[in-house]
């Protein structure tokens, strides 16, 4: 992944315990005047997080907050302007720490609840020290909801942090759980659907990492056998966004239009990268599968998206 994205909410890192997405908030208010240093808060308190502020107060002018954390840090700096009398604004981090995250969260409740902790929340892999096992016992078991659920979540909104963990839960099943386990299972998958190993490279499991590579010929060999599962497929429909309906990522495409409650289509994005591929069905009712994808675009990505949602209108208005 590129570092200087690192610290946007999209980018947090996988952990064995995450708490709220691995996400923090910075929220940030005015001061009592002009010039005077305005006021910058974590929520959760207990983040972990380092705030170097560096956000003044102005008299007039627009706000404008930004954040940066540096990779393998907990210093996160906040530098910008906020408008005398604005409201607060929030701004999203990631975190260094998923397990240190969740730690800190979880000590921060029981204590909030009356429970006496007399150790700190700690991560003992980021502090180096061994575990201390002997004598534990287990207290709780939580259950992850269904797979149909969660990957619904990160189908509509496009959440990198689920992808990148059902990665490596595949590679767990198979007895790795790391990227590269999970990155095994997804080839010897394809490939009993026909997609050989050299027709992509999968750098990771969100598509962030510019190391991906993979073609739209590719990409509807997947989505052809996927339909064509009646085990899964209904399954797998409902997890895709829908042109023209809110909660998914194509709520505000395809408005109007023959694609409107008719297109099933997941997103890409990277900088000046787009893609859309999934299923649109045609005047005579056939279901016709389609992947669309612009590299290295210089003009506006409202330019590119157009263009991709035109050609798929046309596909709607088919007939044989």
């Amino acid at each position: 992944w590129a570092w200087d994205y690192l610290e946007a909410s999209y980018a947090a890192p996988v952990g064995a315990l995450q708490f709220n997405e691995d996400v923090a908030e910075a929220v940030v208010r005015p001061g009592p005047a002009a010039g005077a240093p305005a006021v910058v808060e974590m929520r959760p308190a207990e983040s972990g997080l380092v705030v170097d502020s560096r956000v003044v107060t102005v008299a007039g002018g627009s706000t404008d907050v930004r954040l940066r954390r540096l990779p393998g840090s907990d210093r996160l700096t906040v530098t910008g302007q906020i408008a005398l009398g604005a409201k607060e604004v929030v701004r999203l981090t990631s975190v260094d720490s998923p397990a240190d995250f969740f730690a800190r969260a979880l000590r921060s409740t029981l204590v909030g609840r009356g429970f006496e902790i007399t150790g700190i929340a700690l991560d003992f892999e980021r502090a180096d020290v061994p575990p201390i096992l002997e004598g534990a016992r287990e207290i709780f078991v939580h259950q992850s909801p269904p797979l149909a659920e969660a990957a619904r979540v990160l189908m509509k909104v496009s959440q990198n942090l689920y992808a990148e963990t059902f990665l490596k839960t595949v590679g767990a099943r198979a007895g790795d759980g790391s990227a590269a386990g999970g990155q095994k299972v997804v080839e010897e998958v394809l490939q009993s659907w026909g997609v050989p190993p050299d027709a992509y490279v999968l750098a990771d499991g969100s598509g962030l990492s510019r190391y991906n590579y993979v073609t739209a010929e590719t990409l509807v060999t997947v989505l052809r056998h996927l339909y064509r599962d009646e085990k899964h497929r209904e399954a797998f429909l409902a997890t895709l966004p829908v042109g023209g309906q809110d909660g998914g990522t194509i709520a505000r495409r395809f408005k109007g239009t023959r694609g409107e409650n008719n297109v099933r289509a997941k997103t890409g994005s990277i900088a000046n990268v787009r893609a859309l591929s999934g299923y649109v069905t045609t005047m005579d009712g056939e279901p016709l599968v389609f992947s669309i994808i612009a590299n290295h675009f210089t003009q506006p990505q409202a330019t590119i998206d157009t263009a991709t949602d035109l050609a798929v209108e046309r596909l709607a208005w088919i007939r044989r």
